[in-house]
């Protein structure tokens, strides 16, 4: 026997309550609903209301469902939503659905993934390759790695985004992307000379009349699909090492952005990042730098700290180096280079047996003493 609609029913009514959200984020409500019916039908076809649910076994077997299936970061979002709806189906008291069904502890940590840049080899090959092609989507592409854009962020461009702010000073207007912001990105004249050219091509495309920069003859999902093929077979054809996706000209721009000295507080304003703790993330990307740039400034600081001169032996020109003072002065000297010379070894089986040797010098000088004084 089908379970009765009830369930079904309550949680879409749930949400179409959801107020003040995008119609992407409403289907991905709809989405999540669905996997979970799907799953009670399934394995458990005796639930047939709300007030039917439980935690264990209903709530707490979707969920192994769901790690059984998906990655952290998906069952976050997916718990997430069916989170959100059952809690507030149960606070509104209208269906008796039972408290703490999926509690805090339930939510996966999401997996952190690395930014993954372009090796310059290949950001250098694919940067001429799309170039040579000088079409529309090898010119947005090429805006998409000068700028850091998102894709979706670029495919919202309007042709007039590009605004001149003062004397050689030039941005690019970023409209409200991914987390609902809108900024502004400085340009440099290869920008402006790639905006220049979409705007020409965009003139003999068949969607000329998009109100888009960037003209589209359908959904931005499909313009976006078409970019993702575009961008493949141009690092194909340039001879690239991988495969790339748009989003990682982004991180590649990123990353180029911090080896040339941008600090993190104006890389995540370019980005267009909420947290500081994203922007974070493409320092570990360039750690061969900050090694390289780290030894750099210690050898600095070596060459800073340079042996000091050794005073000249303190006796008389009568007397010599070959006389017993001066002998023992000599000996004080070459104590010194090996003290020295020791603090920049590695090697501490070396600097053993150079410290060995200076004991021996230092008893040998003290004997020279004894026999001056016994004179």
């Amino acid at each position: 026997m089908s379970p009765s609609p009830l369930l079904p029913r309550v949680l879409e009514a749930q949400i179409q309550n959801l107020t003040g959200l995008r119609p992407n984020t409403i289907l991905n409500y709809r989405r999540v609903v669905n996997n979970f019916l799907r799953y009670i039908r399934a394995h458990h076809p005796e639930v047939h209301s709300s007030t039917q649910l439980r935690r264990d076994p209903h709530l707490l077997g979707w969920i192994r469902h769901l790690s059984e299936h998906l990655r952290n970061g998906t069952r976050l979002q997916y718990l997430s939503c069916l989170r959100r709806l059952l809690n507030d189906l149960a606070y509104s008291g209208q269906y008796s659905m039972p408290e703490g069904l999926i509690r805090p502890e339930d939510l996966p940590r999401p997996d952190v993934y690395l930014p993954k840049p372009l090796s310059p080899e290949d950001d250098r090959l694919l940067d001429q390759q799309l170039r040579a092609q000088d079409n529309l989507r090898s010119n947005t592409l090429l805006l998409l790695r000068a700028t850091g854009m998102r894709i979706s962020e670029c495919l919202q461009l309007t042709p007039d985004c590009l605004r001149h702010l003062g004397e050689q000073q030039w941005a690019l207007h970023v409209p409200l992307g991914k987390l609902h912001n809108e900024r502004w990105v400085p340009v440099d004249d290869d920008v402006r000379q790639i905006h220049a050219r979409l705007l020409a091509l965009r003139q003999l495309s068949a969607a000329a009349g998009s109100p888009f920069l960037v003209p589209q003859s359908s959904s931005h999902h499909a313009a976006a699909h078409a970019l993702s093929r575009a961008l493949k077979v141009a690092a194909c054809r340039a001879g690239c090492s991988i495969s790339p996706t748009p989003h990682q000209l982004r991180h590649s721009y990123a990353t180029e952005m911090l080896r040339l000295g941008v600090s993190l507080t104006a890389l995540k304003q370019l980005l267009g990042h909420k947290d500081i703790r994203m922007t974070l993330r493409y320092t570990q990307i360039v750690q061969s730098d900050l090694q390289q740039q780290y030894h750099r400034a210690r050898q600095n600081m070596a060459n800073r700290h340079t042996i000091p001169p050794l005073p000249r032996p303190s006796v008389t020109p009568t007397e010599g180096l070959t006389s017993l003072p001066g002998l023992v002065n000599s000996l004080a000297a070459t104590r010194h280079l090996l003290s020295m010379y020791r603090r920049q070894l590695h090697s501490p089986a070396i600097s053993r047996k150079l410290a060995r040797l200076a004991n021996r010098l230092a008893k040998v000088a003290a004997a020279l003493a004894k026999l001056d004084e016994a004179q």
